[in-house]
């Protein structure tokens, strides 16, 4: 076989590129402490999204930049001493800036213009996630931990390996960030980048969990009211007769499952959303966590007891939502069926009393025929006199009177006959079978 397959003669999906190369997304960074990372994720779909990027685009043109590719969702860029790091998701964008340590320890003029550079790259999209994380080598970090953070709801642990420490209090400062320190204890710069690019999933996913429990609290009520009213209307349907009111009930039933529908459309979604984020969370701890610091509970027990009961109040959610969409359409089912029995009745005695009345027609027109018969055989018979008398008047032997007589039973009975034929006829014709039936 030839040692190289030109593969342009094949047909290639037209996905094939970005599905293979999906598995090299979003690499990790290789990074040497000391070091401060500023993280950043708006949420963004739809135009928002597509105007967001067009943003990011020009920041990058107007500084003479190297922009995103038309494909990209991963795009990074040096502004000097400052790496921006900008990763576009499915219903979120994340903006990572990273400071090397000796201009992350500057002040004055040189953190003012990356302050101004951030408050330039605005986004339409609503900021969710705002984080600052600080990796230091620092030989006690229990002690510097206690510096930083309430210790109230401080959680600490080591990495898996030992070789360094994580802690943080998932407390929001006075301006608006999570905190997030990492004492650096010997680890190589590409397991550094990876411990922080989870870190910073870890705390991006976590608030992109929580979004459902506002869903749900918002949709309990909703949910509550609905299923009340759906037991009032099946109460009201044992007890209803009459087609009026089951149609009455079945519209009503129709326009609370509608009001349903229309009111859980998004939250489904959501509550999907929430259980993956969730899961995403509890994967990248299982991945860096190892054994935990004394006096203080790891990162996995800590969110454990603040994120679970969330969790089964989205999910408990999510089955009443469920629960309760298949009971309104069973309901609106057994109510149709109800309604449909009641026409299907109404039809049968429609059908009856027209049958009867079709009986009573067709005795009336048998009475009608025989009447008919009569009355023509009486006009033939009158008929047939007339001539009689004629021929006796003209000088033929014929008595009159005994002609007239022996006419009536052979008028009458060939009138009779020719109707009979012709109804015979007619009900042939009537019940043969018709053009569409060969």
């Amino acid at each position: 076989m030839p040692d190289k397959l030109d593969l342009r003669s094949f047909k290639l999906h037209s996905q094939r590129d970005a599905v293979l190369n999906e598995v090299h997304a979003r690499p990790f960074m290789q990074l040497i402490p000391p070091f401060k990372v500023t993280h950043f994720a708006f949420l963004s779909q739809g135009d928002a999204a597509a105007s967001d990027r067009r943003a990011f685009v020009t920041f990058c043109r107007e500084r003479d930049l190297p922009a995103p590719q038309l494909s990209a969702k991963h795009h990074q860029i040096d502004i000097g001493p400052v790496v921006l790091r900008w990763e576009q998701h499915a219903e979120f964008a994340i903006f990572t800036w990273i400071a090397n340590g000796p201009f992350a320890r500057q002040s004055g003029d040189s953190q003012s213009a990356v302050h101004s550079l951030m408050r330039n790259l605005r986004q339409e999209g609503q900021l969710l996630v705002a984080i600052k994380l600080d990796v230091e080598q620092h030989a006690a970090p229990l002690r510097r931990a206690e510096q930083l953070f309430d210790k109230s709801s401080l959680a600490m642990a080591r990495i898996k390996g030992g070789a360094s420490v994580m802690a943080s209090d998932f407390r929001v400062d006075e301006n608006g960030f999570t905190k997030i320190l990492v004492c650096d204890l010997g680890l190589t710069p590409h397991n550094l980048g990876a411990l922080v690019q989870r870190l910073l999933e870890v705390e991006t996913y976590r608030p992109l969990a929580l979004l459902g429990l506002s869903a749900a609290l918002e949709l309990g009520p909703f949910v509550d009211r609905i299923d009340r009213r759906l037991g009032e209307v099946l109460e009201e349907m044992q007890g209803a007769e009459g087609l009026k009111l089951n149609n009455h009930l079945l519209a009503e039933l129709t326009a609370l499952a509608a009001s349903f529908e229309r009111g859980a459309t998004g939250s489904l979604f959501r509550f999907g959303a929430s259980r993956a984020y969730y899961e995403l969370v509890q994967s990248r701890l299982s991945i860096i966590e190892g054994s935990e610091i004394t006096d203080y509970p790891t990162w996995s027990s800590f969110l454990a007891r603040r994120m679970a009961p969330a969790m089964r109040t989205c999910e408990t959610t999510k089955d009443r939502e469920v629960t309760l969409s298949v009971k309104l359409a069973r309901a609106a089912d057994l109510l149709r069926t109800r309604v449909d029995v009641e026409i299907e009745q109404q039809n049968r005695d429609l059908l009856h009393a027209i049958n009867e009345r079709t009986g009573q027609q067709l005795r009336l027109q048998c009475t009608v025929e025989g009447l008919s018969v009569a009355a023509i055989g009486y006009y033939v018979v009158s008929l047939f006199g007339y001539l009689a008398k004629g021929a006796h008047d003209v000088g033929l032997h014929v008595e009159p009177s005994y002609l007239t007589a022996a006419c009536v039973p052979v008028a009458v009975g060939v009138i009779w006959l020719v109707s009979y034929n012709a109804r015979k006829r007619h009900l042939k014709h009537r019940d043969g079978p018709s053009v569409t039936d060969r």
